[in-house]
């Protein structure tokens, strides 16, 4: 799976619809192996990312956990300390 799409369930605040719309849009241009789709692909491509957020988004919203909801702010700081332990401290200037 592509390293850019973050796991977006069971977070507070729960995912935004730009977040669910990044994280079609990295699944489409994985797939397709096109970052920016030439003209005659653009609009194939661009229903495909809506078609991918929308199904996404009902995913989400139908999904059921006992779990606790996430901390974004906890996750981020793990985050940078695993990037920071992997990659030293030059990670934290990127």
């Amino acid at each position: 799976m592509c390293r850019n799409i973050k796991p977006l369930f069971n977070f507070d605040p729960p995912a935004t619809n730009d977040e669910i719309r990044g994280a079609a849009l990295q699944f489409v241009r994985k797939i397709s192996g096109f970052t920016k789709p030439s003209k005659i692909n653009e609009h194939v491509f661009n229903h495909a990312v809506d078609d991918v957020t929308a199904v996404a988004r009902s995913l989400l919203g139908q999904l059921v956990t006992n779990a606790e909801p996430r901390d974004r702010d906890v996750e981020a700081a793990r985050a940078r300390a695993r990037a920071e332990q992997r990659f030293g401290s030059a990670a934290q200037g990127a």
